[in-house]
């Protein structure tokens, strides 16, 4: 009987009930485990230890990770088996890869190298075996199909580059969790446009494990960090959104989003990689310097120094990036170069504004 339920299941008719179990269980699962996780970092003395490049005081367990990767892989296991089992499987894998990476490096020291080769690995699984690749720009600069080579390379860069943007900004009270649920948000949003029910039931699950966990991480009294092995693992499952939206849009001629799905995908993302890539030209170029080393040259540390507090500095560079998500979708009808240099314009603008002012009222 059940087997003949399950044959005939179909998600379409249930996405709400799917929404809301996976929610639900990643809620639940990532509420209830952050006590524990808490307890055990204090005991065992698990702590990350403020320094001269960090923003808090004192010491903070940074084993957030842990309640975030265990809260969606359990509402993923349960909720996932009338879904795209492949893809999702393939998806649990790889942060599973980045998860142990992680906590180990929060535990202990990694190696960038290190890394960087199990994010290179959970990412080229992901690429090879559901061919889920960007296949072109929507003629960005005029490139519209690439070859296969080229745009699995290409893919592989977009991962690491999401990736590491995640594993980076997550220096302020709330700014990576907040970022993160924003995207997760706007693309389940579009996951449902598009009837992508494992996407959206994954969307789901990660706003359901964040929710929590910023609960904890704004609190004063019962502080939590997630750690690498919490950014990375968000910063992949948002890399597999961007990829798989580009390319569902790219694919369908007939989708909202056919000609301004990689614009889109970078105002969602626009934060964390605008501070990626200023963070590694000041390393680089300016510092001449390997760009994984520390330092206090990020974006949310300039906000820190104009006297902002960790919540302002979280909620005006979160409210910025939503802005450049709506002027993205309105604008999502003209040339796509058009659109690019109108986010990119935008953007630089709206976050250079208060430095500037600063600037004068200093002068």
């Amino acid at each position: 009987m059940i087997k003949e339920l399950l044959e005939s299941f179909n998600p379409l008719d249930y996405i709400g009930w799917l929404v809301l179990i996976a929610s639900t269980i990643s809620f639940v699962v990532s509420f209830a485990s952050y006590p524990a996780i808490i307890l055990v970092a204090l005991k065992k003395n698990l702590m990350d230890k403020s320094g001269d490049r960090s923003s808090h005081k004192g010491t903070v367990p940074n084993l957030g990770g842990i309640g975030i990767y265990l809260s969606i892989v359990v509402s993923i296991t349960i909720t996932g088996a009338t879904l795209d089992t492949k893809i999702l499987l393939l998806i649990l894998g790889g942060i599973t890869v980045l998860f142990f990476l992680g906590l180990k490096d929060d535990i202990l020291i990694l190696s960038p190298r290190k890394k960087f080769v199990g994010q290179l690995l959970a990412a080229f699984l992901l690429i090879v075996f559901t061919d889920t690749r960007i296949h072109g720009l929507s003629g960005i600069l005029e490139v519209t199909i690439m070859p296969y080579w080229l745009s699995v390379l290409f893919t592989l860069f977009v991962y690491l580059l999401i990736i590491n943007a995640f594993n980076l900004i997550d220096g302020v009270d709330g700014l990576a969790g907040m970022l993160a649920l924003m995207a997760c948000s706007f693309f389940g949003i579009v996951f449902y446009l598009y009837d992508d029910i494992s996407m959206l039931v994954l969307a789901a699950s990660a706003i359901g494990a964040l929710i929590p966990f910023l609960f904890f991480n704004f609190s004063k009294r019962r502080k939590m960090f997630m750690g690498d092995s919490g950014s990375m693992i968000l910063g992949f499952i948002i890399a597999v959104f961007a990829v798989r939206f580009i390319d569902a849009s790219e694919g369908s001629g007939s989708s909202l989003f056919h000609t301004s799905s990689p614009i889109v995908s970078l105002a969602i993302l626009f934060f964390p990689l605008l501070d990626t890539l200023r963070i590694f030209f000041i390393r680089i170029v300016v510092h001449k310097k390997s760009p994984f080393s520390a330092d206090n040259n990020h974006l949310h540390h300039r906000f820190l120094s104009c006297g902002f507090s960790h919540v302002q500095t979280t909620v005006t560079i979160v409210s910025i990036n939503i802005i450049l998500i709506f002027i993205s979708y309105f604008g999502k009808n003209l040339d796509v170069n058009w659109q690019l240099a109108l986010l990119i314009t935008s953007g630089t603008i709206l976050y250079s504004l208060y430095f500037l002012y600063d600037w004068i009222k200093g002068r």
